[in-house]
């Protein structure tokens, strides 16, 4: 395992660790969490700017309901089931829960799109050879959403889905990715002419927003043909990421229906999409992306605040509370080890900045700040939130 695997720098970094007697289970470290949280509620905005209503649905639930959206006879050996009385299972995926809330109540055609976003908690009993970090776990939170939608609206949902997955990577710091349409697999469910018009539909509207697409041939999910989003890393590694897929089947198989502009009753079609697809792979990516040096408004902890002496101890916990009500993430690094050696513990932690405090900062209430590049500068206390707003996101 080398330095700038994830597994190295999460170990490195105190970011998580996953146990020999709990395979697959990612146990998420304060700093960790703190990253895991950011990228969450980083995502989270860009879903609410877009429409998408969040919900949250429970992890156990009936066998049945599995078996009756078809997931049962495709991933039965990948679900944990439990004999009860009513036989129970851990949802591997969020879907049919969607589906459920779609059809409490009596929907209209003026509901539509009708977009539903989750950071659903699932689980997938993966075999232990195939588990790898946080790239490949039993347990697992998806970045899921999914619009119920008529077919006039599926060009503009993809072009909706492909301008956030544009803007995000770029944010993030991937300019290079791929798309590929994947077609129908050997084992699916619907007609040849159901697929016919799905895989149509999915390429007419990749090509309508701009997209370059290559085929992979029988990769498509059982009930529908999807857009799959690549990304390539620093080290030119390419990383299957986003995804889009066009569902004719679940809705049907699960009852659901709205009323359509001629009052007859119709059945929607169902988009699923994730920008990530697994919030710890893409951290995984992200990590082994930057080396671990991830992004200021990315990183855990983003100022560390070291003070030269117990003089200004107090000065110390005043500029914490500063970058504090400033939406920051400040952590304090004092003790008894000279300052270069706090200084050189918070560079080995990928901290971006360093605000040393001294005699004089204090009397003059401003903050000394060092960069990971070593470049240093003194900035007055009342406008360090204005100084680093710009590094925000």
């Amino acid at each position: 395992m080398d330095d700038l695997d994830h597994r190295s720098l999460g170990a490195r970094l105190d970011l998580y660790h996953i146990q020999e007697d709990a395979p697959g289970m990612v146990f998420w470290h304060p700093r960790g969490y703190a990253l895991y949280r950011v990228l969450e509620d980083y995502i989270r905005r860009h879903m609410r700017r877009l429409g998408y209503a969040e919900v949250k649905t429970p992890q156990l639930m009936p066998r049945t309901l599995w078996e009756r959206s078809g997931h049962w006879e495709k991933f039965g050996e990948a679900i944990f089931a439990m004999a009860e009385e009513r036989p129970m299972a851990l949802k591997p995926m969020s879907c049919p829960c969607h589906v459920a809330l779609f059809n409490m109540g009596r929907r209209s055609w003026r509901e539509l799109p009708l977009r539903y976003a989750e950071f659903g908690a699932c689980h997938r009993n993966e075999p232990s050879g195939a588990l790898l970090g946080l790239l490949r776990t039993r347990g697992f939170e998806q970045d899921d959403a999914h619009v119920f939608c008529r077919a006039e609206d599926v060009a503009g949902e993809v072009e909706r889905f492909a301008q956030l997955l544009a803007l995000v990577y770029r944010e993030l710091g991937f300019s290079d990715y791929k798309v590929a349409l994947s077609t129908r697999p050997v084992e699916r469910a619907g007609s040849d002419e159901l697929w016919d018009w799905a895989e149509a539909m999915l390429a007419e509207a990749a090509s309508r927003c701009g997209l370059t697409y290559g085929i992979q041939t029988g990769e498509g999910a059982f009930y529908g043909p999807k857009l799959e989003f690549a990304l390539r890393d620093r080290q030119g590694r390419s990383w299957q990421c986003g995804t889009i897929q066009l569902d004719c089947v679940l809705p049907d198989r699960l009852g659901a229906s709205y009323v359509g502009s001629d009052g007859s009753p119709e059945v929607p079609l169902m988009i699923h999409h994730a920008v990530f697809g697994s919030m710890g792979r893409a951290i995984a990516l992200l990590l082994e992306h930057y080396g671990g040096a991830l992004p200021f408004w990315l990183a855990p902890e983003q100022v560390a605040v070291a003070p030269i002496s117990h003089d200004v101890a107090a000065y110390a916990r005043e500029v914490m509370g500063c970058l504090e009500e400033q939406g920051l993430r400040p952590v304090l690094y004092e003790g008894r080890e000279t300052l270069a050696r706090r200084i050189v513990a918070a560079r080995k932690m990928r901290v971006p900045l360093v605000a040393v405090l001294g005699r004089s900062e204090a009397e003059g209430r401003s903050v000394s700040l060092r960069e990971f590049d070593g470049a240093q500068s003194s900035i007055p206390l009342d406008q360090i939130g204005e100084v680093l707003a710009a590094r925000r996101h």
